[in-house]
Parts: structure tokens; C-alpha cells; sequence
């Protein structure tokens, strides 16, 4: 059984990418206990999905490893991986909180040596690589997982599959017989930090993701650019595996629209222009790329990138809002729309399109386990209603890294005012 030592003092963290790993690390170098709770099997969130970052084109396993390191060194800091809060009652200084915790069916013995996942045969949709690539039945999320231990999908369970990796480990870490736990503690202050998820592009009828190959997300087409992506990072067209040189990106794919988000995401352009760049980088002055777009969003210290991209003569922006793509005979995506700076029609075939899709809140505001003030895009205002319970990162808000990192960091600095106040009452 799963043990939790928490009192009224300790500061319950929801969600574990970047900004919930940053809250914990700040709270728990101030000596208060933090209890981390993410839903999936490893720490890091989309931020471990990424190749690169904008606008130094770095990579963000340098920082993932630091706070994966200061997260694991710190005794101040319980982690609890595949778990969900499910109850959550009373208020700012002295809630109840129950979390549910799914089996791995792999215990702490896992040296992740892989011997159980060389010897299951069954295949999945990978999740990381957003469907795109499959991953095994036994399987470790990715190369940079924390922690580092395989997962045994529940769908081989009960399987000759599961009997097979079970025999194959050498150190006892497959535990077949692993259920469903609740873990129930008191917890003083409450950050949320469960982050965003990508707009599904499959609403956006006009432009064919849910019937055309060779239209993608751009977070599908950042995990194709990854070396260790689904195609070991050559940007190809998923129909035929061809390499594709002509790519178009278009901005504001269900964003600023009444029929999707209303928002801004605020990060879509700059995505863009970071995958405009992987495009060029790989293919040099083959690389044909067209961003069509309403307006470029790209403020202070980001405005240089964009600079530098229009000044290659390999890309070209077209001020246009597309109105639909279509597919020619060959399986090329054709973009169909009007120049808005010339008002001349167009119908360009391109051999991928992207689209730039916006963030929206990972958990919608009916399924939140307590009452909480959301606004219409659905992130956490920030409301005395709340009580002890702050938003972090982009559960507040569509932010980019560096700013959900600053974000986080104030909503510890918050949650740790709560329980101080505990402490100062009980003393």
C-alpha cells in the first residue's frame, strides 16, 4: 500500500510538467512537504515532448534533467505518478484530499533494463508521439522518463503477454497483481498545475485533419522533427513516406475563432517560426515553406527570431486567413483562400501542411473535483472564491515556458503564505 505523511502544513501539487515540477522544487526548498501528483506514468508534461525551444533553439532536456534531479533529491517532495485527485473537500488551511492511484503492474525493483518489453510482442498506439509511432505493451514512456520505470499497458494484463514479461524480468519488478489504490491525506494549500492539451485539429473541418495524410498538428509535426520522433526526425509526408521539401503552416488554426477557442495562445507563432527553422535546417535551400497567417505575435525578445526567419529568402508569409484545404490527385494538401494584402485568390499545393493549433485546459471546468472560478476559455481565474487553491502555469492562462515557469513559482510563493498561516495559528 501507498503511504502519504502529510498534514495540514503540506502543499498538494496537481499535475507534473513543467510548471507543477517548478511549484513543488520552490515550495519544498523552503522546507515545506509537497506531495506532486501526476496523472501520467513520468514527470515532465508536453514540455518532455518537445525537440526544441524558442527562440535559443535549445533543448529542453537540460532543464527537464535539472528539475527531475532536484524533484528526486529532495525529501521534502512525495511523488506519485498514474494519479488523479478524485476528492478534494474543505477549505484554505485544511483540506481532504483523496487520490486515485492506477497500477503500473511494475514495482520499484525496475532497473529499466527493458527485458520485459524485448519479449512482448503486442503494440499500441504511442501516446507521446501523439499516435503516430506504436510502442510496446511493455514500455517505457521515453528515454527520459522520470521516473524510470517501465509500464505494462492494463490491455495485456490477464495475457499470455503479461505472463511473458513477468517471466522475463530478473529482478521481481513485474507485479501482475497490482489493483487500483486511494490514498486519502490532509493537505493546507492546493496548486494546480495540470497544464494544457493541444486543440484537437480533427474540429476543424475545413482543413482535413480528420481525412488528409498529409495535414498535421503542430505538435505532431514537432514530435516527427525530434530525431527521436516516429520517423527519427526526417520530415516526411505520412501518405507515401516521401520527403517533403514545400510545407505550409497555418497560423491560427482554431484560434481567435467563435467556433473553437477565443483566445490567443499566445506560443503558435513562435512555434511556427522555431518549425520554420527545423525545416530550413534540414533541408537548406531545398526547404520551400509558406506560413500564411492573420498577424505575427511575437513581442520584446522575440521579435529578432521572427526577423531573422523573414529573412530567409526559403520562407514566405502570406497574409491570409485559409478557407479550406483540399487534396489534389496526388495526395498533395492544397490551401485555398485569399490574400488579403493583394485580395488575389490562391489554391497553392503544398506537400504538408501544418496547422498551428492553439492551447486549451487539460481539465474541463465540470470535472474539477472541487468548486472552482473559471473563466470562458476554461483556466483558473484567480479568485478569492478559490480559497487555498492557485492555478499554475497554464491551467491559469496560454503561456509559453518561461513564463508558466514564473507563473508557478508566484503560485507556490501564494500557497506557501496558507500554510505558514496554519503554522503561525497552530503555534
Amino acid at each position: 500500500m501507498t503511504e502519504v505523511v502529510a498534514t495540514n502544513e503540506t502543499i498538494l501539487v496537481v499535475g507534473g510538467g513543467i510548471s507543477g515540477m517548478t511549484a513543488a522544487i520552490e515550495a519544498a526548498e523552503t522546507g515545506k512537504r509537497v506531495v506532486l501528483v501526476e496523472k501520467r506514468p513520468y514527470l515532465g508534461g508536453r514540455v518532455s515532448q518537445f525537440y526544441k525551444y524558442f527562440p535559443k533553439m535549445c533543448f529542453p532536456t537540460c532543464g527537464l534533467e535539472i528539475n527531475q534531479r532536484r524533484t528526486k533529491m529532495n525529501p521534502n517532495i512525495t511523488v506519485l505518478t498514474m494519479a488523479e485527485v478524485t476528492s478534494l473537500e474543505g477549505e484554505a488551511g485544511n483540506y481532504n484530499a483523496t487520490i486515485t492511484l492506477s497500477p503500473r503492474y511494475i514495482n520499484e525493483n525496475c532497473t529499466g533494463c527493458g527485458d520485459c518489453a524485448k519479449v512482448v510482442e503486442a503494440e499500441f498506439d504511442n501516446e507521446y508521439d501523439y499516435g503516430m509511432s506504436k510502442r510496446k505493451g511493455a514500455y517505457l514512456p521515453h528515454v527520459m522518463a522520470h521516473p524510470m520505470r517501465y509500464v505494462l499497458d492494463p490491455a495485456i494484463i490477464g495475457t499470455e503477454e503479461a505472463d511473458k514479461a513477468k517471466a522475463a524480468c530478473k529482478v521481481d519488478a513485474v507485479d501482475l497483481d497490482m489493483q487500483e489504490e486511494e490514498v486519502k491525506f490532509n493537505c493546507g494549500a492546493v496548486i494546480w498545475a495540470t497544464g494544457w492539451q493541444p486543440y484537437d485539429a480533427d474540429k476543424i473541418q475545413p482543413y482535413g485533419h480528420d481525412r488528409f495524410d498529409n495535414v498535421l498538428s503542430n505538435v505532431e509535426f514537432e514530435r516527427m522533427c525530434d530525431p527521436k520522433g516516429p520517423t527519427g526526425g526526417k520530415i516526411v509526408r505520412p501518405s507515401d513516406g516521401k520527403e517533403a521539401k514545400n510545407i505550409a503552416f497555418i497560423q491560427c488554426a482554431g484560434s481567435r475563432d467563435r467556433n473553437h477557442l477565443y483566445h490567443c495562445s499566445r506560443i503558435c507563432c513562435m512555434a511556427t517560426l522555431k518549425q520554420t527553422n527545423y525545416v530550413t535546417d534540414a533541408l537548406g535551400d531545398d526547404a520551400d515553406v509558406t506560413i500564411y497567417y492573420i498577424d505575427i505575435r511575437s513581442i520584446d525578445r522575440f521579435e529578432d527570431f521572427y526577423k531573422k526567419v523573414q529573412e530567409n529568402d526559403n520562407v514566405k508569409f502570406v497574409k491570409s486567413k485559409v478557407a479550406s484545404v483540399t487534396q489534389d490527385s496526388d495526395g498533395n494538401p492544397v490551401c485555398n483562400g485569399v490574400d488579403t494584402e493583394g485580395y488575389n485568390r490562391y489554391a497553392q499545393a503544398h506537400d504538408l501542411v501544418i496547422l498551428a493549433t492553439g492551447m486549451e485546459p487539460s481539465v474541463d471546468a465540470d470535472k474539477f473535483p472541487v468548486d472552482i472560478v473559471v473563466n470562458r476559455e476554461g483556466f483558473i481565474e484567480a479568485d478569492e472564491k478559490n480559497g487555498g487553491i492557485f492555478a499554475a502555469g497554464v491551467a491559469s492562462e496560454a503561456l509559453d515556458v518561461n513564463r508558466a515557469v514564473q507563473h508557478a513559482t508566484g503560485a507556490a510563493l501564494r500557497a506557501i503564505q496558507v500554510v505558514n498561516r496554519v503554522a503561525s495559528t497552530e503555534a
